[in-house]
C-alpha cells in the first residue's frame, strides 16, 4: 500500500505505531532484495523521513514530533518484523535523538540546538558507538581553534543516508591523559571518506561501513563533552538506559516475525502432539525476550541513571538476545526443511537476530558488570 510522500503535519496526536503498520507493508517486501545484494535500506530510509520518522523524537517544542521512547520502541518493534536492517539502522539514529531529548528535559543539558536541527533540517544522525565505546578510538590532536581528527569509525550503521556522524577521538591532554572528546562531523565535510566494508553474515541492509576521517578539523566550540577514557561516565548510564531498549527493539521484531511465519507454516499441517510441542518451546522463548523487552523498555521511561540502572538494562539485553536467538531457531525447527529456503524469510531473521549477540555489553562483560553490581564492588576495576 502507498504512502503519501508528503512530509505530514508533525502533532502530538499522531499515532506512529499506526504510520508504522503501513510503513512496515511496503519494507518487507523490499527487505529480501537489500539481504540479496548487500545494499542498503536507502527505499525505507526515504520513506521513514517522508512520514517524519526521523523528527518523532524531538520535543514538539522543537518543532519535533513529541514521541516517547516506549512509542518508538514499539514502532521498531514493528519495523523489525518486516525489515531487521531498516529497524536496526533506524534504532541508531533514534538512541541519539532519545538521548539528547533526554538530557536537555531532565538535566537541562545544552542540546537545544541539536534537536531544533533535527526537525528543522531533517537531519539523519549516525552512531559511532559500537566501535568506540567507554575506550574511544582514533586521535585528537589539538591545532589552533581546535582539533584535527583521525580516525577510522567502524560500524556506522545508516552512513550512506546520514547527515552527521555522532563520534569521538581520544586526546592525550598534557594535565588530564587521555581524553575521550565527543563531538559530530558532517559526513559530507572534508576528510571524511565513507569505506563500503559491510558484508556480513545479517543485518545487510543497515550499511554499517566504515567512516574514516582524516585530519578533520573540529573547532573547540564543537566539543560537547570530555572525559576519561576508559572508566564508566556518567554519560554512558544515560546512554545504556535509552539506547539498549530502542536498539533491541530491533532484534525482538526480528523474532517476532520469525515466530509469525512458523505459526503460519506449522498451521497448514495436521494436528500432532510433537508440532504442538515445538510451537510450545517458541511461545516459551519469546515470551522471555517481550518480558525482558518490557522491562527495559519500562526502565528507559522511568528510571534513573547509574550503575545500577545499567545493569538492569543491560540483563534485560542478555536475556532478550538469548530469547530472541532461541524464538528463531525454534521457529525454524517447527517450520522444517521450508525454513532453509530464503522465500520463507526464516533464514534471514536466523541470520539477523545473529547480530544481538555483539552489541556491548556483551553476554560475558555483562555478567562481570552485574555481578560487580551485585556484590557492591567497583565496577572499573
Amino acid at each position: 500500500m502507498p504512502l503519501d510522500t508528503a512530509t505530514p503535519e508533525i502533532t502530538a496526536s499522531i499515532d506512529w505505531l499506526a504510520r508504522a503498520d503501513a510503513l512496515a507493508q511496503i519494507i518487507a517486501a523490499q527487505a529480501a532484495a537489500h539481504d540479496a545484494d548487500d545494499s542498503f535500506v536507502a527505499d525505507a530510509y526515504a520513506q521513514l523521513k517522508a512520514q517524519g520518522f526521523f523528527k518523532a523524537l524531538v520535543p514538539i517544542e522543537f518543532g519535533g514530533g513529541g514521541a516517547s521512547v516506549a512509542e518508538v520502541c514499539r514502532v521498531i518493534r514493528r519495523l523489525g518484523a518486516a525489515c531487521g536492517s531498516t529497524a536496526l539502522a533506524f534504532a541508531m539514529h533514534s538512541h541519539l535523538v532519545a538521548a539528547a531529548a533526554w538530557r536537555w528535559r531532565k538535566q537541562g543539558a545544552p542540546t537545544e540546538g541539536l534537536l531544533k536541527r533535527v526537525a528543522a533540517e531533517d537531519l539523519v544522525l549516525v552512531s559511532s558507538g559500537g566501535s568506540d565505546w567507554l575506550a574511544s578510538g582514533g586521535t585528537a590532536v589539538k591545532v589552533e581553534g581546535g582539533f584535527a581528527i583521525t580516525a577510522r569509525k567502524a560500524f556506522s550503521s545508516g552512513c550512506l543516508a546520514g547527515d552527521l556522524l555522532s563520534t569521538s577521538a581520544v586526546w592525550n591532554d598534557p594535565e588530564g591523559g587521555p581524553t575521550v572528546l565527543h563531538f559530530a562531523v558532517p559526513l559530507k565535510g572534508p576528510g571524511v571518506e565513507i569505506i563500503e566494508t559491510w558484508r556480513t553474515l545479517g543485518m545487510r541492509g543497515t550499511g554499517s561501513h566504515d567512516v574514516v576521517l582524516t585530519d578533520v578539523f573540529v573547532p573547540e566550540a564543537a566539543i560537547s563533552g570530555r572525559r576519561p577514557s576508559g572508566p564508566w561516565h556518567p554519560l554512558f548510564h544515560i546512554i545504556g538506559m535509552i539506547a539498549f531498549p530502542l536498539i533491541y527493539s530491533a532484534y525482538l521484531g526480528v523474532a517476532e516475525g520469525a515466530r509469525a511465519q512458523a505459526l503460519e507454516l506449522v498451521g497448514r499441517k495436521s494436528p500432532d502432539a510433537a508440532a504442538a510441542e515445538l510451537v510450545g518451546s517458541i511461545e516459551n522463548a519469546f515470551a522471555g525476550a517481550e518480558m525482558a523487552w518490557e522491562r527495559m523498555v519500562d526502565t528507559a521511561e522511568t528510571g534513573v541513571p547509574g550503575p545500577e540502572t545499567t545493569s538492569r538494562v543491560m540483563i534485560g539485553r542478555t536475556l532478550l538476545a538469548q530469547n530472541a536467538i532461541a524464538t528463531v531457531e525454534r521457529a525454524m525447527e517447527a517450520a522444517g526443511g521450508a525454513s532453509f529456503y530464503r522465500d520463507t524469510g526464516l533464514e534471514r531473521a536466523f541470520r539477523d537476530v545473529q547480530g544481538a549477540r555483539f552489541h556491548p555489553l556483551q553476554d560475558g562483560p555483562q555478567r562481570r558488570y552485574s555481578g560487580r553490581i551485585a556484590l557492591g564492588w567497583d565496577i572499573d576495576a
